[in-house]
């Protein structure tokens, strides 16, 4: 008898999401296994943000959306927080009156294992040395980089299980998207922590992605493998310019 595939970690199902009157999400599908990295690519518009920001409860969604085997779609965002899912915004969202230390802190608000806290600084550090020696320094005042590496690790301080990063290269130069790029895959591999990344630049996330999902004007219009969807012709005119 063959084993039976893994349950994965998210299920989104017949996801609709509105703004008011205006809807984005007009029904979509699709899954993300443990330990994966998963892109979602579009065009500006297509619904890849409006779809992190509804497994968040930060929009109006109808459609089922299950983490870990369990319902989400009807809880309050900081309980979906509490459950190991991470948002890493569009701009970033670091508080820029604050330290940088101070923005970690916040990262880690629902724990209460303040040892392993204290423990997850010095890892955190590891991967960014830089926010170490900027720790103390206002966070309004890093680099667009360094206020990326911020992010990602106030998001990291959570100890999820998803991670979502929405448009992690925005803005940013080549190396410093590299550098962040190669430092996520490290994570997903050390420590296995689940990604789904919302990126246009189609070429770094296919490159760094095990799946990937094309979304269209709410609508997932294509899935498959990074490697099958790199073949694909239309992604390939449309996203990678070859």
């Amino acid at each position: 008898m063959s084993t039976p595939a893994p349950a994965p970690l998210l299920e989104v199902t017949g996801l609709q999401a509105s703004y008011g009157a205006t809807r984005v999400l007009h029904g979509v599908d699709f899954r993300l296994n443990e330990g994966s990295i998963t892109a979602l690519l579009g065009a500006n518009g297509a619904g890849k943000t409006t779809t992190l920001r509804a497994l968040c409860a930060m929009v109006a969604t109808q459609g089922a959306i299950s983490f870990g085997g369990e319902r989400i779609e009807a809880k309050a965002t900081e309980d979906i927080v509490r459950l190991g899912i991470a948002h890493v915004p569009d701009g970033r969202g670091t508080f820029v009156n604050l330290s940088t230390e101070e923005n970690l802190r916040l990262g880690a608000y629902t724990r209460r294992d303040k040892a392993e806290v204290a423990r997850d600084f010095e890892r955190i550090y590891g991967y960014f040395p830089r926010l170490k020696e900027r720790r103390h320094q206002q966070a309004g005042t890093l680099s667009g980089g360094e206020q990326q590496m911020l992010a990602v690790s106030r998001a990291l301080m959570l100890r999820p299980r998803l991670l979502l990063l929405d448009e992690p290269s925005f803005g940013l130069a080549p190396l410093i998207v590299r550098d962040i790029f190669n430092i996520m895959r490290v994570i997903n591999e050390r420590e296995k922590v689940s990604i789904l990344l919302v990126e246009q630049n189609a070429s770094m996330a296919l490159a760094l992605a095990d799946h990937a999902y094309l979304i269209e004007t709410g609508r997932i219009v294509l899935s498959g493998t990074a490697d099958e969807i790199k073949r694909d012709d239309a992604v390939r005119r449309s996203y990678l310019g070859f």
